[in-house]
């Protein structure tokens, strides 16, 4: 036979699998004399027929029921095909490889990656320190670092900054330690058992100066880097702690505290910082045009 043409041997599947011309004519947009020419001509590049008719009815021959066979074999495997290359795209086209200083609040850090989300950005959070991260930037590592303060320019030439915004901070804890503490704020937090960031974080370093600034002598019962521990203690009734004002309402769903009031002159301010200057990728650009509208 001459070499197989599988356009004949899709219409010959159609019909076989509706159980008749005029069906497979409907699911195809196609005239029933064109598919009845089409599998003639299959026919005769086999050299055997496909179907009789037995009544109004088509049915498949022995041959046919072998060519059938085949071909929803090949076309099964012609969907699987299309179905992974479609995956592969989608997966080179929209992954998005985030580095998050693990000082960063993490609500936070979700609020911001929102977007990408949305867009279904296959989205690889990487937790460490800041420093660690920015070396995997120039090597192509992750795509960008969320962080709460600007990397230097001795830190590598090829990075870049891009402020995001920043926002107030506020002094959350539980209902029993709120009741304690809202009344005479800040003063209350005197001798107040108090949660803290440790003393490598941009947050902390300006909480010192707003204690030193305010007097204020507070029981500093632990020091946690990572945010989300923080807010552990917090939910635990280990201490009072400070949050961003700009997740008040998540803090409080998700840890069950309450908020106590937000701090004078404080504020945290978060960086994306890519080894690009301009952005290309479309789900950073994405996430920096969404912060403009909540963060200030």
């Amino acid at each position: 036979m001459d070499r197989l043409n599988y356009q004949h041997l899709f219409y010959f599947w159609n019909v076989a699998r509706e159980g008749g011309v005029t069906r497979a004519s409907e699911k195809l947009g196609l005239a029933q004399p064109t598919i009845s020419g089409q599998i003639a001509v299959l026919e005769e590049s086999i050299g055997a027929q496909l179907f009789r008719k037995e009544g109004r009815n088509l049915v498949m021959t022995e041959t046919g029921r072998t060519v059938f066979n085949y071909a929803d074999e090949i076309f099964s495997i012609g969907r699987e095909l299309g179905s992974a290359l479609r995956n592969r795209a989608a997966a080179v086209s929209v992954r998005l490889s985030v580095g998050v200083s693990n000082a960063l609040p993490k609500l936070l850090v979700y609020r911001l990656l929102e977007p990408a989300l949305a867009a279904h950005n296959q989205v690889v959070c990487h937790e460490d320190k800041t420093e660690r991260l920015l070396a995997e930037l120039p090597v192509h590592g992750v795509d960008l670092v969320f962080s709460d303060w600007p990397a230097t320019g001795a830190a590598d030439a090829r990075i870049y900054n891009h402020p995001i915004g920043e926002c107030g901070v506020a002094a959350f804890a539980t209902l029993e330690l709120q009741q304690r503490y809202r009344k005479n704020f800040p003063r209350c937090l005197d001798g107040a058992p108090l949660l803290l960031p440790t003393t490598n974080t941009a947050l902390r370093r300006s909480l010192d100066q707003w204690l030193d600034a305010n007097n204020l002598f507070p029981k500093i019962v632990a020091e946690v880097e990572d945010s989300a521990l923080l807010k552990t203690f917090g939910a635990g009734g280990a201490g009072v702690f400070m949050a961003p004002t700009a997740v008040r309402a998540q803090v409080e769903e998700q840890y069950g505290v309450r908020y106590i009031a937000t701090l004078d002159g404080v504020s945290e301010r978060f960086y994306a910082i890519t080894a690009q200057r301009k952005i290309k990728h479309a789900g950073v650009a994405a996430i920096l045009e969404s912060a403009r509208d909540w963060l200030v």
